[in-house]
């Protein structure tokens, strides 16, 4: 895994642009801590951070093609961040065709198999990846995403090219752009619902998942190369449940594949523990000993835990289970309030998340999680994505929030989503970005786009629509922040639910039988529960565990007052200051919720920090 930046211009000489290009590497050090490279042409400047994963030596980045032009100049040029899990395969139809390789690595695969098949190429990959190809045969840059937006890519147009990179930060770090926040803009950040290739940033877009972008002599145009489809299924529950078990066999062996450490992300729910037996049960079967699993707790949670409604027991004792069932080297992340809160924690994750999004503790826990995997371990397999493919979240059963004119997430609650969000922003403000309007209008685009199939009618149907709104508007918030606090600390986070084929067959397997038991998430459950202790097969869905100490709430408030009494604090304006001030001074249980933490006591504080952390010029 690893960070690309660069730029194209048709209009002048970038060769001599090296300084500007260093500047735009130098901000994803941490994506790609082991190497760096550059490449600069006359219309394209390609930059990489290397986080070395396959062929440590061999897979140094941008790499070209040792054909060049009659100047001498390469045929194309790359620069890669990611994982292509089927880049042996690949390489052996490439070999037969006549391709030589010098070096072990997928980028090289990729980069010939451009070469070999053309723009349509990227149909081929199984994978996770985005990255940039400059071919100087048609002065042209592409810029590819994976199929379901595991990996960012950035871009912002310019008058005669486009900038890009893994990270906003890297955009910014060009003279060229400029970081501006605008009604809509403001909009995404509250909405809680990702709109597909937009940014909170002013003329800052993400290439969409599914999709490349092309970029000739100034001209943009973005190609789709994968959607989901609406197909008849035609599999009963025994032969589906055989299906998804095969995908999943198939898909865990492709993504053990690293020459570093890797281990699993533990907590005990089925989606984690499902991986991890899986991954063991294969690592058994070549030999491979046990595959390390961590897990993150809080001191003394266990101990002092409350049932909530989304979680009836603490996570740890089923992650105990699960490893003395399977027999992994498993290790406990113990974290306390102290590290959630320290000013420099909190200015990681703000720097690593690089737009004003966050969900209260979990952002800082999952960094430290991370910081302390990667004393171990390179790359991790987690359950993202599960949830969204098998049907596993709340919204999902319950009947209100499945029959709601709107996003099934913000149907949950006695306060709604944006109630939330809003509830500290001056109330002319609020008035003008009419969030309401907003999201219904980004609910009707969304139903218009669902695949609808066939005779396909009723509680099926409905259902088929909630999933597809899940994986194309919940599902990224999910996977900006494991990637973003996972690379990080330099950590390659790999996705094996995310796999387009399980996702492809999944999503046209009908409601009812996803159901079939009667739970949640039947499929996974039946398909993996020979490897599972009972306790876990059984046990209800929990989201990522957040702390219970109201010490956290009270430390946060304390955070939110000063910035409240910064007078030159440039997002001030944006704020109803008595109503802030009113919070600061009520009791901590008004916001104990996990939702009402991440909503409504942080919102003002990731605004706050991100404006004036990134020197955002407020144009609302």
């Amino acid at each position: 895994m690893c960070g690309i930046a660069g730029w194209a211009d048709f209009d002048r000489d970038l060769t001599a642009e090296r300084p500007v290009l260093q500047k735009m590497v130098d901000t994803m050090a941490f994506r790609g801590p082991d190497d760096e490279g550059l490449w600069l042409h006359t219309h394209c400047a390609l930059g990489h951070r290397r986080l070395s994963v396959i062929d440590l030596e061999g897979g140094r980045q941008p790499m070209v093609t040792p054909e060049t032009l009659p100047d001498g100049t390469p045929l194309a040029a790359i620069s890669y961040s990611g994982e292509v899990y089927n880049f042996t395969e690949l390489r052996d139809e490439l070999t037969a065709h006549g391709h030589r390789f010098r070096t072990r690595s997928d980028t090289e695969v990729v980069l010939r198999a451009y070469l070999e098949w053309g723009a349509d190429f990227v149909r081929r990959l199984n994978g996770m990846f985005a990255f940039a190809i400059w071919d100087n045969r048609v002065e042209e840059l592409l810029l590819y995403r994976d199929r379901l937006g595991v990996k960012p890519l950035f871009y912002y147009p310019t008058p005669a090219g486009v900038l890009f990179g893994s990270e906003p930060k890297a955009i910014l770090a060009h003279p060229e752009s400029r970081a501006a926040l605008t009604l809509d803009g403001l909009r995404d950040v509250l909405s809680f619902v990702r709109v597909p290739g937009r940014t909170p940033l002013d003329g800052m877009y993400e290439v969409r998942p599914g999709h490349f972008l092309r970029v000739r002599h100034g001209r943009r145009t973005e190609e789709k190369y994968w959607e989901l489809e609406s197909r008849p299924h035609a599999d009963d529950i025994p032969a589906t449940v055989g299906t998804v078990r095969g995908l999943l066999e198939d898909i865990v062996s492709r993504q053990l594949v690293a020459d570093v450490p890797l281990c699993t992300l533990l907590s005990g729910g089925l989606d984690s523990s499902a991986l991890t037996a899986l991954a063991q049960r294969r690592l058994d079967a070549d030999g491979g000993g046990r595959i390390r699993s961590f897990s993150v707790d809080f001191e003394g949670q266990v101990e002092n835990f409350a049932p909530e409604p989304l979680r009836e027991a603490p996570d740890q004792p089923f992650a105990a289970e699960l490893v003395r069932h399977v027999g992994t080297d498993h290790q406990t992340i113990l974290l306390n309030n102290a590290d959630l809160v320290a000013p420099h924690i909190r200015s990681a994750v703000s720097r690593a998340w690089d737009l004003p999004f966050g969900d209260g503790d979990l952002g800082p826990s999952l960094y430290l999680l991370f910081r302390a995997v990667r004393e171990q371990s390179t790359v991790a397999l987690s359950g993202e994505s599960a949830d969204e493919v098998f049907g596993g979240y709340l919204w999902f059963h319950d009947e209100k929030a499945v029959q709601a004119d709107t996003f099934p997430w913000h149907a949950l609650g006695e306060r709604s989503i944006t109630e939330q969000s809003t509830a500290f922003l001056n109330p002319d403000l609020t008035a003008r970005l009419n969030l309401p309007e907003y999201i219904a209008d980004q609910y009707q685009t969304a139903l218009r786009e669902v695949p609808q199939l066939t005779g396909e009618t009723g509680h099926d149907r409905r259902m088929r629509t909630a999933s597809y709104l899940n994986l194309t508007r919940w599902l990224p918030v999910m996977l900006d922040r494991k990637d973003r606090l996972s690379m990080a600390s330099g950590i390659e986070v790999r996705v094996p639910f995310c796999d387009h084929r399980l996702v492809e067959y999944v999503f046209n397997v009908p409601w009812s039988m996803k159901t079939f038991d009667g739970r949640e998430k039947s499929l996974l459950r039946a398909a993996t529960a020979d490897l599972l202790p009972e306790s876990i097969v059984q046990r209800r869905k929990a989201p990522y565990p957040s702390t219970q100490d109201p010490g956290y709430d009270r430390a946060i408030k304390q955070i939110l007052g000063k910035i409240v009494a910064e007078p030159n604090s440039p997002a001030l304006p944006l704020f109803d200051l008595d109503a802030l001030d009113q919070h600061l001074n009520a009791p901590v249980e008004a916001a104990s919720s996990m939702q009402e933490r991440g909503l409504y006591n942080e919102t003002p504080i990731r605004l706050a920090e991100w404006v004036a952390d990134y020197e955002v010029e407020v144009l609302v």
